[in-house]
């Protein structure tokens, strides 16, 4: 995605892309792994060079601070012009969240610039974990520093097949099992969960 975005003129001429995770690689490594969902047309070639040259990585911690002051360094590096913003994609697991956001906030906030921080994962497990979630990062942000993506917005959807079955006319003579030999669950991804057995037994599709 990153790419199609740089490919495309659509992210600012000076944008970097850095990563940070708890595994031990490097750029190599990531460009390796993620070659066979990159798509280059002829022509492109060069500029998906430039687009690696752009990104960096480094390793660290979830919870140890002098981790996220290393990662504020790198970044500080690729900051040379007056202005400097930086965008924080949070994907990580919900449970180390509030470890992040801390750290994020007190080591890696822009001076140059606006921050921001992007929270890509289900947002808490129940109503009760989500309002932990939002009161914990109230105190860290600001509502307009904030963008949630929620994983489980497509589930109200679902729910309201019911609805859809019992309030519509259309469907209750057919709808019925009567009419309806199976019903077919698709898991519309080509790969398994690739270690992330854990996560998902707490969080996510199976929840």
């Amino acid at each position: 995605t990153l790419w199609y975005l740089y490919r495309d003129n659509l992210l600012p001429e000076k944008t970097k892309f850095v990563g940070y995770a708890r595994t031990k690689q490097n750029i190599s490594d990531i460009r390796e792994k993620s070659k066979k969902y990159m798509k280059v047309r002829a022509g492109e070639e060069e500029k998906f060079e430039l687009f690696w040259e752009a990104n960096s990585y480094m390793p660290g911690s979830y919870d140890k601070r002098i981790d996220y002051e290393f990662l504020n360094q790198q970044v500080s590096k690729h900051e040379k012009g007056p202005v400097a913003n930086r965008i924080f994609y949070l994907a990580v697991p919900p449970t180390v969240f509030e470890d992040v956001t801390v750290n994020v906030k007190n080591a890696c906030i822009s001076i140059k610039g606006f921050t921001r921080v992007i929270i890509e994962k289900p947002f808490g497990r129940d109503a009760q974990s989500s309002d932990k979630l939002s009161h914990h990062l109230a105190g860290l942000f600001k509502e307009e520093q904030l963008y949630r993506i929620d994983h489980y917005l497509g589930k109200e959807m679902v729910q309201n097949l019911m609805t859809l079955r019992f309030a519509n006319q259309t469907f209750c003579p057919s709808w019925n099992r009567e009419n309806i030999a199976s019903v077919l669950i698709s898991f519309k991804e080509p790969f398994g969960t690739e270690g992330r057995g854990g996560y998902f037994d707490d969080f996510g599709i199976i929840r």
